[in-house]
């Protein structure tokens, strides 16, 4: 049986996308960047009524390498922009409040 790891998303970036800088040995001498940002997508819809519903989710985008460079130069806060990649989810203890927390990301 075949597995399938794919979202696609349409929407609004929530805030200008922050870029980063890995620190690694790359022996092509390219420095590894990730962009990461929040991204909105609305689903309109009619209730019982007739009246026009809308419900908005958030989500977070990584994108890594080559497309974080042109992340880096064309998209900003409010830009609609089109995202396809896979969820990954990240696990970590937040040490001031001693939970596990977690965050699920559509990545690139």
């Amino acid at each position: 049986m075949a597995h399938l790891n794919k979202v696609q998303l349409i929407g609004n970036v929530g805030n200008d996308p922050e870029i980063r800088y890995l620190d690694n040995n790359n022996p092509q001498g390219q420095q590894n960047k990730v962009a990461s940002f929040r991204m909105a997508t609305t689903e309109r819809y009619k209730d019982r009524n007739g009246q026009i519903q809308s419900k908005t989710e958030w989500h977070n985008i990584v994108i890594w390498n080559g497309k974080a460079t042109v992340v880096e130069k064309f998209v900003h806060k409010g830009s609609n922009i089109y995202v396809e990649g896979k969820l990954t989810t990240r696990q970590w203890t937040d040490i001031s409040r001693s939970e596990e927390r977690f965050s699920r990301n559509a990545e690139t």
